[in-house]
């Protein structure tokens, strides 16, 4: 998000300027609450544990948490999610980039060389088929969790999503108003790509284990 509205140094736009502090803020604070309602939601669960980055014992850790894919037609693609963090259940660990959308970035565009949310879904589908989660930090699977500002946004990025050749799965999507008024954030039906599916962050946790067993 920060690229997407970094301002000029010279003759700022005061105006300008301070709406884009106020996007930031918005933006901090969403994720924040984000984190905090899974926080106490695991506090309230003895058999799921929070996980942080610490946990994925990285020699090096990156600030922030990046990489960069091959999208295609030779075109590479840096990906910085806005907090990454993982879930354990039954000793079986999923992880989980979540993407905070405040409705400043346009759903698809005609050049994959602009940014678009279509392009970021695109490079997660790349990161799974090339397998850089596992290679460069070590995790076996992970899902990519949206929340935005509406369900007819859900919508436009569930269109989108579509559009991938492969790795639907990985995506689930809510939005801000029912994930902030739900007080036990597992009880939570995310919408996926497929048609009036919903699954819990929990569902994907035990298919986890069902997957390995």
């Amino acid at each position: 998000m920060k690229r997407e509205l970094s301002l000029p140094f010279h003759h700022p736009d005061w105006k300008r300027k301070n709406h884009v502090g106020r996007l930031f803020l918005e933006h901090t604070l969403l994720i924040s609450d984000i984190m905090v309602a899974l926080e106490l939601a695991c506090r309230s669960r003895k058999d799921v544990r929070l996980l942080t980055m610490d946990d994925l014992h990285l020699s090096k850790v990156r600030e922030p948490f990046q990489w960069n894919v091959n999208i295609g037609q030779h075109r590479r693609c840096g990906v910085i999610p806005d907090r990454v963090f993982g879930l354990e259940f039954n000793g079986e660990r999923c992880w989980y980039f979540l993407e905070a959308d405040r409705a400043t970035m346009p759903i698809t565009r005609g050049d994959l060389h602009q940014t678009s949310f279509y392009r970021k879904l695109l490079a997660y589908e790349m990161t799974w088929t090339q397998k850089i989660h596992h290679r460069d930090f070590g995790i076996q699977r992970f899902r990519v969790v949206t929340v935005t500002t509406n369900s007819e946004r859900i919508q436009s990025m569930i269109a989108a999503c579509r559009k991938l050749k492969q790795g639907r799965g990985l995506f689930l999507f809510t939005d801000t108003k029912t994930i902030l008024k739900q007080t036990d954030v597992f009880s939570l039906r995310w919408r996926t790509a497929r048609d009036g599916e919903t699954q819990s962050l929990q569902n994907g946790l035990e298919k986890t284990v069902h997957m390995r067993t």
